[in-house]
């Protein structure tokens, strides 16, 4: 009875005020903001430089000096770390909050930080190399999750979208097999189809057309040619084709481990990535809602009753967690800068606290493993029905 308690006890009313209240007396953003941002950025190209340094370093000693197994699997190993942690910081410690506009307002701030002119046309190759297109991944994220989280129209919702795994027959253990395959590609099988048919159903919706529910992978088709032609090919080629070739003057013995390293670096990054952000609303302790919200109130009563964090702290612990770790935070105002979370996150506390409702904060490590039972089906979602 605990979600029909919060639902009926909670002032909702009391609740909106409080958090406007926050909002009204933010502090402008400021450089202040703008320069914490560009310290999260120098973090990740100071990570992805250095894996790419280590490439280098491999492709030269392989000319000159016969490297050990260890050495050379340690060296191996650690770029596509480095690399990946990289990868991941551009999405979520970068891409993200200047998606969202969060920079905007900045005085001064260059153009290419603005949600307006950032990864837009050429850029996208230079601000935003991935397997998703800005433009879609915005509004897939920051339109249909944002604003429906929990709700049937909310593209992220594991439950729902696991459900041809769950209600199927197939064993426990290789459903796990399966869950865990998925979490090292799920940008190339999720995430990039996924963006782009929510897109398209978008522009069908305004042609009154029936929305897309399955997406279709193959290029002979329209939509499948859009998928492998815009989202595919432009990450592959570019990726794992033009940039090992640099290290090709070195050997083929180079290119093959600048191949190899960044192939183990994309299922490094798809796990990191995965593992920091879908537990973000999925566990058995998360709510689903059958109607969307009705007052401003209710949609941050559901902001927080459909989202958790993971522990905090310092700007490295967050770097990490990509700024993830603030979810609740950042869904209750989804344009605040990646530096407000910090000074943010106690007065939410305490407005939780004010209005009995529970603040959902503990390892990513555990939220990962209850996300993965709630994928295979061995536990459901918490539901607020015909509230």
């Amino acid at each position: 009875m605990q979600q029909y308690t919060a639902y009926n006890m909670v002032n909702q009313e009391a609740l909106e005020k409080d958090i406007d209240d926050i909002k009204e007396h933010m502090e402008p953003v400021s450089e202040a903001d703008f320069q914490h941002l560009l310290k999260m950025e120098r973090w990740g190209r100071f990570a992805t430089f250095s894996g790419y340094g280590i490439i280098l370093l491999l492709s030269i000693l392989g000319l000159v000096v016969e490297l050990s197994t260890f050495i050379y699997v340690l060296l191996f190993i650690v770029s596509a770390l480095l690399i990946s942690t990289g990868n991941v910081s551009r999405w979520s410690n970068v891409t993200h909050p200047i998606l969202h506009g969060a920079y905007d307002k900045v005085p001064n701030v260059p153009a290419r930080y603005t949600k307006k002119h950032y990864a837009k046309g050429p850029r996208r190759f230079i601000d935003w190399l991935d397997w998703i297109k800005p433009d879609a991944w915005s509004y897939e994220h920051n339109i249909m999750h944002h604003y429906h989280l929990g709700e049937e129209d909310d593209p992220d919702n594991v439950e729902r979208n696991l459900q041809w795994l769950t209600q199927s027959n197939v064993p426990m253990w290789l459903r796990y097999i399966i869950v865990y395959g998925f979490t090292a590609m799920w940008k190339f099988v999720y995430y990039a189809p996924n963006t782009l048919r929510i897109l398209k159903n978008k522009k069908r919706k305004e042609q009154d057309k029936l929305e897309i529910k399955d997406f279709n992978y193959n290029p002979k088709t329209k939509d499948g040619l859009e998928l492998w032609m815009e989202y595919y090919l432009p990450y592959i080629i570019i990726k794992f084709m033009v940039f090992p070739l640099f290290f090709l003057p070195f050997g083929v013995s180079a290119f093959l481990t600048a191949l190899g390293i960044l192939v183990l670096a994309e299922l490094l990054t798809n796990v990191h990535s995965f593992t920091v952000i879908v537990p973000n609303h999925s566990a058995e302790d998360i709510y689903m809602f059958s109607e969307p919200s009705k007052s401003q109130g209710e949609f941050y009563l559901r902001q927080i009753m459909g989202s958790v964090n993971y522990n905090t702290g310092s700007d490295f612990i967050d770097f990490l967690h990509g700024f993830l770790n603030y979810q609740i935070e950042h869904h209750l105002f989804p344009n605040m800068p990646l530096s407000y979370y910090q000074k943010m996150q106690p007065i939410v506390k305490e407005i939780c606290k004010k209005h009995n409702l529970e603040y959902r904060q503990e390892s990513v490590f555990k939220r990962a493993y209850m996300t993965i039972e709630l994928m295979v089906g061995k536990t459901k979602l918490l539901r607020v029905d015909g509230i």
